[in-house]
């Protein structure tokens, strides 16, 4: 029996994990190996990832893997969150730990960066809308304070790569981050020299571009010593950490869409090209790029509401697991207030809480009282918003969707499930909650040529996985509920 190991790290918000993949007779078996926070460091106000702990992390994976089963593996590879970056010196060295996207340092830049391209024009070029904390804004953030950092700069690495060079010594920046950095343009595949240019930013800094599944390297010298591992290749995977779980969808023939649930929410289907049409860029739709193919999406906050919220508990000392607010959710009738869980001011608060008080206050309704009150708040206004984002991918892509695969953590409640098959009137198939890890594996595998297309890998995670699968009900009492969702999102969009 043929047998490949590979590992893949997945690196999140809040943890990171590191899972060995095996594929052998057409199935894939995951086995989680390591586990470990993400915690970021605030100096001086400015909040930084802590890199150093996170590859330290990566190279304890490593040294349990050469324990566990020897001194080789097929591949190895890295999926995160995008935007982010590592500046490198013209001696190899990093200059600063990179910054979070949740940092402030690009608040109060819109106007400028809008003056200096259009909102339309630069989705036109890149397929990704306009927001200050992508790759761009942060970059301009540090050219409009003449920071020393970028101007000693000889090469940036996004998250995946970084840790990647560490990993290898290879500098490559994978197209599937690369494109949500609004410093590429998707028609023609590369950096785009004239968004470089508006913005007075240096290109030669950017690395060179690799396609999802490409063979980077073999682990650099002091790497293997220090791990034990004689022999493996890093791999780059779909190294943004969504367009490796849209990868590991299992989704069979075109009807089908997919959300992909964590700490963002991301909703779409596959296309073959990106579209950047005016409906589009008024919906806040994204052109992203996964193994084969584009996808087009829509990003929205997730459970990262119900995160922030359990953290305020917990610090009021009162610890609450996700299945408990779940269930005292589910005890309340579906008629309490609603939120637009992608409104501005729940992306960084102080205090989720108090977040969510204020703008039902705004929004004239009674602020949600008690754990209960405030879970059935996030989960069913996050319902609704994947209905309102479902209708819109719908209309742009002149089809209606009989399956929306529900894959990620998010895949795991069952009631936020069961309530999005409510909202959205679809039939929706639960699982596998870690499509992501799938994902990433199996384009390793891929790039090694076990498997031909991105389709098998489709094939291999629905022969791998057992999907739960959730009805719609209530359809009246969700119709209402929508039809109040709509209006409250629509009189709070311009508030702060």
């Amino acid at each position: 029996m043929s047998m490949h190991r590979f590992l893949a790290f997945d690196l999140g918000a809040e943890s990171g994990r590191a899972a060995t993949g095996t594929l052998a007779e057409g199935r894939l078996s995951l086995e989680e190996i390591l586990r470990f926070p993400n915690e970021p460091v605030k100096i001086h106000n400015t909040v930084h990832w802590d890199v150093l702990a996170l590859f330290h992390n990566i190279l304890k994976a490593l040294k349990i893997c050469r324990e566990r089963f020897g001194n080789s593996l097929e591949g190895i590879g890295i999926d995160t969150w995008a935007v982010d970056f590592g500046l490198i010196a013209a001696d190899g060295t990093l200059l600063q730990n990179p910054v979070t996207y949740r940092d402030h340092r690009t608040e109060g830049l819109e106007g400028e960066m809008l003056a200096r391209i259009p909102a339309p024009e630069l989705y036109k070029r890149t397929g990704i809308p306009f927001s200050a904390m992508q790759t761009l804004g942060q970059l301009y953030s540090l050219r409009s304070k003449h920071s020393p950092v970028l101007s000693s700069a000889a090469s940036l690495l996004l998250m995946p790569d970084l840790l990647g060079y560490f990993l290898s010594g290879a500098k490559c920046c994978e197209r599937s981050a690369a494109i949500m950095t609004q410093l590429y343009e998707a028609s023609s595949r590369n950096w785009s020299e004239e968004i470089f240019r508006r913005f007075d930013l240096p290109f030669s800094i950017m690395p060179t571009l690799v396609d999802s599944g490409t063979v980077i390297g073999e682990l650099a010298d002091c790497v293997a010593a220090e791990t034990g591992l004689q022999h493996a290749w890093v791999i780059a995977p779909c190294t943004h950490d969504t367009s490796s779980a849209v990868a590991g969808v299992p989704g069979v023939g075109d009807n089908w869409a997919f959300l992909s649930s964590g700490t963002w929410s991301v909703l779409g289907a596959l296309t073959q090209q990106t579209v950047n049409s005016p409906a589009a860029f008024s919906a806040g739709f994204a052109s992203e790029l996964t193994v084969g193919s584009f996808f087009l999406c829509r990003n929205l906050w997730g459970l990262w509401l119900l995160q922030q919220a359990r953290r305020v508990w917990q610090a009021e000392g009162h610890t609450y697991s996700y299945q408990e607010l779940s269930q005292l959710a589910e005890q309340l009738p579906a008629a309490g207030p609603l939120i637009d869980p992608s409104h501005e001011c729940f992306f960084a608060p102080e205090n989720m809480l108090r977040a969510i008080h204020e703008y039902c206050r705004r929004s004239g309704q009674p602020p949600p009282e008690g754990p209960g009150e405030v879970t059935r708040c996030i989960l069913d206004s996050l319902a609704l918003a994947y209905r309102q984002a479902l209708d819109q991918l719908s209309g742009m892509m002149g089809k209606q969707f009989g399956i929306l695969h529900n894959v990620g953590g998010g895949s795991l409640n069952s009631f936020l499930c069961q309530s999005t098959a409510n909202a959205t009137r679809t039939l929706v198939k639960a699982g596998p909650v870690e499509a992501t890890v799938a994902g990433n594996v199996l384009t390793q595998a891929l790039a090694r040529g076990y498997l031909a297309s991105p389709g098998e890998i489709r094939e291999v995670v629905h022969r791998s996985n057992e999907m739960v699968e959730y009805e719609p009900k209530d359809a009246g009492t969700w119709e209402d509920r929508y039809g109040r969702y709509l209006q409250i999102a629509e009189a709070t969009k311009n508030s702060r």
